[in-house]
């Protein structure tokens, strides 16, 4: 039998145990393991790493004012998240409705304290 694969994002930020308690706060985040600078953190089922900068290592910088990633998070009470999210200090843009080839799909979104831009929406595309 073969394993399916997983696809997950690991975030580079400045300072592993302050994002890790921001996450923990914000979207109430479980911690799945923490080996100091790297963490594996999971929200719905759903799991994410973080890791600290390595100035050694130019792959693993933060993102400063410019990134080409966006995480995509669904949930079923996406201005519930977004709410939660600008209440612990990210900069956010609310849940609107968008009309959609599946139907009416809600999202907002927020920037955490880090620079990863985050939609947060519904689960309709996912059927």
């Amino acid at each position: 039998m073969t394993t399916p694969p997983v696809i997950s994002v690991m975030l580079i930020v400045p300072d592993a145990d302050a994002a890790v308690a921001w996450y923990k706060n914000a979207l109430g985040a479980a911690e799945l393991w923490n080996l100091g600078g790297v963490a594996g953190l999971q929200v719905g089922g759903a799991a994410f790493f973080v890791h600290q900068v390595n100035p050694d290592n130019p792959a693993e910088s933060t993102p400063g004012h410019v990134t080409s990633v966006r995480v995509e998070l669904f949930t079923d009470d996406p201005g519930g998240v977004v709410a939660r999210a600008v209440a612990a200090g990210a900069g956010g843009s609310p849940v609107v409705s968008h009309e959609m080839p599946w139907g009416t799909h809600r999202q907002g979104g927020f920037t955490d304290p880090f620079g990863h831009k985050w939609s947060v929406g519904d689960r309709s595309p996912l059927g």
